[in-house]
C-alpha cells in the first residue's frame, strides 16, 4: 500500500514539477517577447522601420493571456506538490517545545497533526469541488483567453484529491503507530 501511495504522490510531484516548468517557460518568452515589442515600438523602428514593421507582422509580443494560464497553472502545481510533502512530513514544524518531550508524546503529537492535515485536506478538497461545480455552472470564463475557470479548478481538485488520500493514508498510519507504539513510518 505504502508503495502506491508513494508512487502516486512522487507522480503528482512529477506532473506539478512539468505544468511549473512549462509555466516558467511561458514566463520567460512573454517576457522576451513584451520586450521585443517594446524595442521594435521604439528606437529600432526609426532605426529600421521595414524590420521592424515586419517583425511586428510576425506577431513579436508578449503572450497575450499569460498571467491567466500561469494562475490556474500556478495553484494546479500548489497542490500537486501536497501529496509528495505530506508523505515525507515535510511541512514546516516548530519543536522547539516537543523535542523534549517522550516518545511516545511525540507520537501523539504527530497523529494529532496528521489527523488535522488529513481532515483540511478534505476540506480543502470538498471547498474546491464546490468552487469548481460553481465555475461550470455559471459558464465563467477567463477575460482574455476565455478559457473556462473550471478548467483551473478541475485540475486543482485532481491534486487536492490525491493529497487528501495521502494525507488520510499517513493519519492512518500515525494512528496505528500510536496504537502499537512502533514506529512504521520515519
Amino acid at each position: 500500500m505504502h508503495q502506491t501511495i508513494e508512487k502516486l504522490a512522487r507522480g503528482m510531484a512529477l506532473l506539478g514539477g512539468a505544468v511549473l516548468t512549462a509555466l516558467i517557460l511561458l514566463i520567460c518568452i512573454s517576457v522576451l517577447g513584451r520586450s521585443l515589442n517594446t524595442l521594435l515600438h521604439g528606437w529600432l523602428g526609426q532605426v529600421a522601420p521595414g524590420f521592424s514593421e515586419w517583425a511586428l507582422g510576425l506577431g513579436v509580443g508578449p503572450i497575450n493571456g499569460d498571467f491567466e494560464i500561469v494562475e490556474a497553472g500556478v495553484a494546479f502545481a500548489i497542490f500537486a506538490f501536497l501529496p509528495l510533502c505530506q508523505l515525507n512530513s515535510g511541512h514546516a514544524v516548530v519543536d522547539i517545545f516537543t523535542s523534549k518531550l517522550s516518545p511516545r508524546v511525540d507520537r501523539i503529537l504527530r497523529m494529532l497533526a496528521e489527523v488535522v492535515f488529513a481532515a483540511v485536506l478534505v476540506l480543502i478538497a470538498v471547498q474546491l469541488f464546490g468552487g469548481m461545480m460553481a465555475k461550470l455552472r455559471f459558464g465563467e470564463n477567463t477575460f482574455i483567453l476565455q478559457f473556462p475557470v473550471w478548467w483551473g479548478y478541475a485540475a486543482s481538485f485532481c491534486a487536492a484529491v490525491v493529497a487528501a488520500v495521502v494525507g488520510l493514508y499517513m493519519a492512518g498510519i500515525r494512528i496505528r503507530e500510536c496504537a502499537t507504539g512502533k514506529e512504521l513510518l520515519p
